[in-house]
């Protein structure tokens, strides 16, 4: 005779086995729970971003197509992988004005005949909430050749991919500010996107500077940031 406690025992093992035919495996209660949404508090338009504005994304180019873009003249475009010890990341650190989580980053090299016509490195740098993804292109005297957003994740301040306003980095080299309101012309609203693109222009300079140039005999002598630049960088890009 079935007691009480067996037939909840039939009761619940009936119910997981529908469960197991229907969607080929247990599914416990945490897993069918949908995630909890990620929510990011936008400070200057005071509310919360929207899914559409998080989910944002704009792709203009793949590293190899902005390889291309950059070296249109060399023969041959290589790729390899810059990695810093940590007593070179915190050379480059103190340089720039601000520290990084990076130990590597991605440098194409443009050559014809033997001869290196430039340097390009890709750069992740957060924006006002999110990463833009961005290369920069240096010519074999260390001054900037071209600048190219690769992917943008913001609902706003995309104007920093356009020629209008990313021009200003050219020629620019390793001894420029490269910082609004002393080199570089601000975009109204998307002031952090313009921070964030410039403090990776800057960072791509030294480190062309001090990793291929300088070993050939070129280069500049770069100065340490002040003080007070560190703090304002750091604190505005979050590190």
């Amino acid at each position: 005779m079935l007691t009480f406690f067996h037939s909840s025992i039939i009761q619940k093992f009936f119910i997981a086995s529908v469960i197991v035919c229907l969607f080929g495996t247990a599914i416990s209660p945490l897993q069918a729970a949908e995630p909890h949404p990620e929510k990011i508090w936008d400070h200057e338009l005071k509310r919360w971003l929207t899914p559409d504005e998080l989910g944002h994304l704009e792709i203009y180019f793949t590293e190899d197509e902005a390889a291309k873009v950059m070296f249109p003249d060399s023969a041959t475009i290589r790729q390899e992988t810059l990695t810093l010890t940590a007593e070179q990341k915190d050379f480059i650190e103190q340089h720039i004005g601000w520290k990084f989580p990076e130990t590597s980053f991605p440098v194409y090299v443009g050559e014809t005949q033997g001869k290196v016509d430039g340097y390009a490195i890709v750069q992740n740098t957060i924006g006002k909430h999110r990463p833009i993804t961005y290369m920069v292109g240096v010519d074999a005297e260390g001054e900037v050749s071209n600048f190219e957003v690769l992917v943008y994740r913001e609902a706003r301040g995309n104007e920093i991919a356009k020629k209008r306003f990313n021009y200003q980095y050219q020629g620019k080299d390793a001894r420029d500010p490269i910082r609004i309101n002393r080199d570089i012309i601000n975009i109204s609203g998307a002031t952090m996107s313009v921070r964030s693109a410039s403090a990776g222009v800057k960072r791509v300079l030294v480190l062309v500077n001090e990793f291929y140039l300088k070993p050939l005999g070129l280069g500049t002598n770069t100065l340490v940031a002040g003080s007070n630049e560190k703090g304002l960088l750091e604190s505005l890009l979050g590190f």
